[in-house]
This record gives C-alpha cells, structure tokens and sequence, in this order.
C-alpha cells in the first residue's frame, strides 16, 4: 500500500482547505446540472404497460402508489437467468427503506423481466424489502431501452442508435452492435411523473449515469484507500479488487466472505 503521507494537523487542514474549494465549485456545478435535468421536456406514456407484483397485475401508474413521483431501478435479471445480475444486486443491496422518499412525494421499485416468482424468491434470499414488479411479457424494458433487441425495438444503448454504434463501438466489444447482442440486459434509471390520471417519462440514464448508486461508491470516494480499483489515482495506493461492476471479484451480496 502506498498511503497518503503523514503531515502535522495545521499542514492537513491547509490541504483540506484547498481541496474543500474543488468540492464547493462541484457542488455548485451539481446543482446546475440537477436543474437542467428538472427542465428537460417529458413524453406522455401512453402504452399500457403490465407488471406483476404481490397484488397481482398493476398498471405503470399503480407503481406511483399514489406519489406523483416515481423511480424505476431497470434491475438485470432475464426470464431463463437463475438469479439477478451481480451489479444490480450490489446497488439494490445499497437500497435502504424508502421513507424518506416518500416524504418526498416520490415512490422507487425495481423492475426486472424475469417472472414475479422468481424475483420475489430472489428477493426473499437477499433480504431485500424495495418493491419489486415482473415487466414480463411487456414491452416496457425494451422501450426504456433496459433490454436491447432489435427484433422487438430499436436498439438504444447509451442513447446511440445501431448506426451511431457503428462508428462509436458498444462498450464491450468496441465493434457495432450484432444480432447475437439481441437480448441484452442493461441496467439504468428512469424516472416518471404522474399529473392526474397521465404518467411521463422525464428522465433515465445508464452506464456510470447509476454508479453512485453501486458497491458504497459514495461513502467509498470519501476514504483514502477509495474504490481500490485499478484506475484510480494515485497508483498504488490500494491492491485493486476487482469489485467494479463487471469485476471478476463481483459477486452477489450473500456471497462475499465479509
């Protein structure tokens, strides 16, 4: 390990000081972006959407319960998959209760394709509390661009098109998107707004659009020793794990030694 060298208390607070600087110009600059996200426009839903919950079947504006905000975690379990994606897991472990949310007139849940009964047995094993729904059978993944397959819609990833991944390349290959990708699970956030009886999309994002929200990333970037992945700075300063999402050292919450 390679540790931050040891200076007197004045010589810290004089380095925390400059730093605490950057962080208020971020601060600011955070607060800038999150006001352009609340103009952005918003599309009327229109389709009927389906989703299957303890209750039984409910529609996109049941999942509101009653909020007039809601947020979707697009969480990777496919139908014919055994358990959840390992990534996703990592971010609904993060997920604590939602009373806060609530009292901010905004609801969250998971929405995954893989049957009701499996989610809710995965979600039984995990411990887990968040409601969880069964888009299966819908077209709403593939509309939130949550499941890539060009046979059913468009394929979107990252918001490019097929054409555009052809000179941008999808982010595990490098190359253009090809028909063995169709199926694809992607993991993202969307968001809605319901004003009287219509529901609007207003927002999602993907990629490390949601990465604070995986693996304690935002108490994480607090410590010395960070995310103790391999590109971070400075080098050397922690063994890298391999816990980023997608790592080799990934695994499901229940599985971690410690």
């Amino acid at each position: 390990m390679n540790p931050p060298p040891v200076v007197t208390r004045e010589e810290w607070l004089a380095a925390r000081k400059a730093l605490l600087a950057k962080e208020k110009a971020l601060t600011r600059a955070r607060d800038e972006l999150n006001a352009d996200r609340r103009r952005l426009p918003m599309v009327r839903v229109d389709k009927p959407y389906a989703f299957e919950g303890p209750d039984g079947t409910v529609s996109l504006a049941d999942l509101f319960g009653g909020r007039p905000q809601l947020v979707v975690h697009h969480f990777m379990f496919a139908p014919d998959w055994d358990a959840a994606c390992a990534s996703c897991s990592s971010a609904a472990d993060g997920i604590a209760g939602l009373r806060q949310l609530h009292a901010r007139n905004t609801t969250l849940v998971a929405v995954s394709r893989a049957p009701y009964a499996k989610l809710a047995a995965f979600r039984e094993r995990m411990g887990w509390t968040f409601p969880w729904y069964s888009s299966y059978g819908s077209d709403f993944n593939y509309d939130y661009h949550a499941t890539l397959d060009n046979r059913v819609a468009p394929v979107q990833l990252h918001f490019r098109t097929e054409a555009e991944l052809r000179d941008a390349g999808v982010p595990w290959t490098g190359g253009p998107w090809t028909p063995d990708m169709n199926g694809a699970e992607m993991p993202g956030i969307s968001a809605f707004l319901r004003v009287g009886d219509e529901v609007f999309h207003t927002y999602s994002t993907y990629g490390r659009g949601i990465e604070e929200f995986h693996n304690g990333y935002r108490y994480l970037d607090l410590t010395a020793l960070g995310r103790q992945e391999a590109w971070e700075e400075p080098k050397g300063r922690a063994e890298p794990l391999g816990r980023q999402v997608g790592g080799p050292g990934m695994r499901l919450p229940d599985e971690y030694d410690a």
